[in-house]
């Protein structure tokens, strides 16, 4: 059991010294993003509507563009990683340090926020506004929670920053906009199945009122027949066939009267 458990702390070991190489590496760093961007986007939204590495018109390249309708258009999602900034402002030792690092994390934050307002916000061809993609909920708080100058920057120049968390909300917000605008796109289609229905019901009670009559005229000729077969046993039942057997007796008996008398 021992021997077990020593070997799982070993593998899971060696796997945060994996994951710490690969942020230390900026260009590997800058691919996980773009990785865990792609794993959020395509687990929430139809694959008609995103596209990943887009070079736009202005000649630069969008890690992630989700084509929404106007408004408000096509809106580019930007992966940064800020984490040699953040890293340097939790080792500071002092509050000078500390302080000096904290100037350096804002820097490098709003250096990005402006690179995307610049790049990927394009009259005519894009939103007015980009998502900036931090892929860590805890530097996301920590811009949120200490650098209020920084988020206002940023919402000021429309550049909205988010987390693996907040953009999942968001593309869950942008999945709802897109069923609205395909249900829009089809509500003609689907007044004139109503208009169509109306007048096939509208039909059908006609018919339905047809066959009602239909009903009751064959229940009136099936009741008069009833009376006519009645009024013929009432007939019937009043003919005295022993009186007719009588009377043919009667008009028989004088011929053979006649016959005797002659003879």
């Amino acid at each position: 059991m021992i021997d077990v458990a020593g070997r799982t702390i070993d593998s899971l070991a060696a796997q945060v010294g994996g994951l710490q190489a690969l942020l230390a590496n900026k260009q590997a760093r800058g691919a996980f993003g773009e990785v865990q961007l792609h794993d959020l986007v395509t687990a929430i939204l139809p694959a008609a509507v995103c596209a990943f590495q887009v070079t736009l018109t202005n000649g630069m390249r969008a890690d992630c563009l989700i084509r929404l309708p106007a408004p408000p258009g096509p809106i580019v999602i930007d992966a940064k990683f800020p984490l040699e900034s953040y890293r340097a402002m939790q080792a500071a030792g002092d509050e000078a340090v500390r302080s000096r690092a904290a100037r350096g994390f804002a820097q490098d934050v709003l250096r990005h926020v402006r690179d995307i307002a610049a790049r990927y916000i394009v009259r005519g061809e894009t939103a007015d506004s980009a998502l900036m993609f931090l892929p860590s909920e805890a530097i996301y708080a920590e811009l949120h929670a200490n650098f209020a100058a920084v988020v206002e920057e940023a919402f000021r120049l429309k550049v909205w920053i988010v987390s693996p968390t907040t953009l999942w909300a968001t593309l869950h917000t942008l999945s709802a906009v897109l069923r609205d605008v395909r249900l829009r796109e089809q509500a003609s289609v689907i007044q004139d199945e109503l208009r169509a229905l109306a007048g096939d019901l509208g039909r059908l009670g006609q018919r339905v009122g047809n066959l009602q009559r239909h009903f009751a005229q064959a229940h009136d000729d099936i009741r008069e027949v009833g009376i006519s077969c009645d009024k013929a046993m009432m007939r019937a039942s009043r003919i005295d066939l022993s009186s007719l057997q009588t009377g043919q007796q009667t008009a028989q008996a004088p011929a053979a009267t006649d016959g005797v008398g002659g003879e």
